[in-house]
């Protein structure tokens, strides 16, 4: 009898520039059951993700030699769109507002150990996937506001074109559309393009 297969391990991106915050944190999150890739900077992580490496979620440190965990946080956030959390030694508001602003899910202030990171890791995926599905469901929303303007403007067309009313231009791109098997959308649009 064939078992399932088991689900990938969350995939996790640690950056610090503290080599014993590294080690301490990615052997606790792997004996947690995540997969770990480490970086000791941000230049460094900034070379992992340029390779291919994308993890479901990154811890960063927000103060780090060279560029800062803000620096990255950017670069996480609007180039390849992956959630993170921001660490530091410091509960400072600024830092927090920072941090807040360029998206992190969380702020936490080390000293931390692994009982105390794996919950924010698991309510930070969870927040996650609710803003993935909203960015997919925003983005089909503009695809039908989109077809529905094309539709509107084709229909538009259709009336000059054939001096009839909007009712009946729309009809007849609808048998257009069917007579064609295709979408009335494409139709729609392949009409404005002339």
């Amino acid at each position: 009898m064939k078992t399932p297969d088991k689900p990938a391990p969350i995939h996790l991106l640690l950056v610090d520039d503290d080599r014993l915050v590294i080690a301490t944190l990615s052997t606790g999150l792997q004996h947690a059951g995540y997969r770990v890739s480490t970086a000791e900077s941000s230049e460094e992580a900034e070379v992992l993700l340029a390779s291919g490496v994308r993890p479901d979620l990154a811890i960063v440190d927000i103060r780090m030699s060279g560029q800062d965990g803000l620096h990255l946080a950017r670069r996480l956030s609007e180039l390849d769109h992956i959630p993170f959390l921001m660490l530091s030694a410091y509960s400072e508001q600024h830092m927090i507002g920072q941090a807040s602003q360029h998206g992190a899910l969380a702020y936490l202030v080390k000293p931390l150990d692994t009982s105390q990171l794996v919950p924010a890791i698991e309510a930070a995926l969870a927040r996650a996937n609710e803003l993935q599905g909203l960015r997919e469901t925003r983005a089909q929303l503009q695809a039908a506001l989109d077809a529905e303007r094309d539709i509107s403007v084709a229909t538009g067309i259709t009336m000059v074109q054939h001096h009839l009313n909007r009712q009946d231009a729309f009809e007849l791109l609808r048998k257009m559309a069917r007579t064609q098997r295709r979408k009335l959308a494409d139709l729609a649009a392949e009409i404005i393009r002339g």
